[in-house]
């Protein structure tokens, strides 16, 4: 039986019909509704990009590669560019500070605990971004909470609105839960026993933690990383109402371009600026990070 089955196989490799295995058929939806979805709205983007603006209509069906030239060489979009990188980064990085321990403290704890704690965290998630931004603003503002308390102490007002500031504390509230719920996982992984062993070999608890869980948790560290500074450079809201119109960002400059000012070439080709730019900024630290695990391994 045997045999046939090898037979048969060799006698469709012959004819040239290559049968698709159920395994490679599960994937098809997924690249469909990527492709669908990311790939084919990207390319009519880069299409666009390339066309000329017109103020009869969206634009005319006449190449040219003249919206990159005046991006490329313009200051104020690399300003732009260079801020809306600067507060990705620092939200990343401050929210790792924030959630690292929390997800450490989870790891850690009984599961019905554990389950009432994520629920705590994933609550927030639960309420829509305008909210929770409003709430900010309400917080925030020269006549907000904050500086209504410092006032009360005889203190001089903080300008915590309209600013960088702001949209900030705004991005890390807003996505600390994603990066806690990336971490999570890895640090779950890595047994307990781990440290204990260390500990009792003479390791101190500080070395035992960047010796052992550091490391092991690296691939967490890296997919949040990823998943906070990709959703907070794209984000639009939270900059809008949080900075107004002092602080913008690349999100609000191609909205501008394209609500406003009707330039669809020129608001596309900033689009293809700034993705082209997050993709090199992305595949560095993988590289990095990759490296460095690589190092510690």
């Amino acid at each position: 039986m045997a045999t046939t089955k090898v037979a048969s196989t060799e006698s469709r490799t012959s004819q040239g019909i290559r049968v698709p295995s159920p395994t490679s058929l599960l994937i098809l939806p997924t690249l469909v509704v990527v492709g669908f979805f990311l790939i084919l709205p990207y390319l009519n983007m880069l299409y666009i990009s390339l066309m000329t603006a017109n103020n009869q209509g969206a634009f005319e069906r006449k190449l040219t590669f003249e919206n990159y030239a005046h991006n490329l060489t313009d200051p104020f979009i690399w300003k732009v560019i260079g801020l809306t990188v600067q507060l990705g980064l620092l939200t990343v990085l401050i929210s790792l500070l924030i959630s690292y321990p929390a997800a450490y403290h989870l790891s850690r704890q009984p599961p019905r605990r554990r389950g009432l704690l994520m629920m705590l965290i994933i609550t927030p998630l639960l309420i829509g971004v305008v909210i929770r931004t409003y709430g900010w603003m309400i917080i925030l503002s020269d006549t907000g909470l904050i500086n209504q308390a410092l006032r009360a102490l005889h203190l001089p007002a903080a300008g915590l609105m309209y600013n960088s500031t702001g949209v900030l504390i705004g991005l890390i509230h807003i996505y600390v839960p994603y990066m806690v719920l990336a971490l999570l996982g890895p640090l779950q992984a890595i047994d307990p026993d781990l440290e204990s062993a260390a500990r009792s070999l003479g390791a101190s608890r500080w070395n035992a933690f960047w010796r052992i869980t550091w490391p092991l948790s690296l691939p967490g560290v890296l997919s949040g990383s990823i998943l906070v500074f990709v959703l907070a450079i794209s984000a639009y809201i939270i900059p809008q109402l949080l900075g107004g119109f002092v602080t913008i960002t690349m999100p609000i400059l191609v909205v501008q371009q394209v609500t406003d000012l009707l330039n669809w070439p020129e608001g596309s080709a900033l689009t293809v600026i700034f993705f082209v730019v997050a993709v090199v900024i992305l595949a560095a630290y993988a590289r990095l990070m990759a490296f460095f695990m690589r190092g510690l391994s």
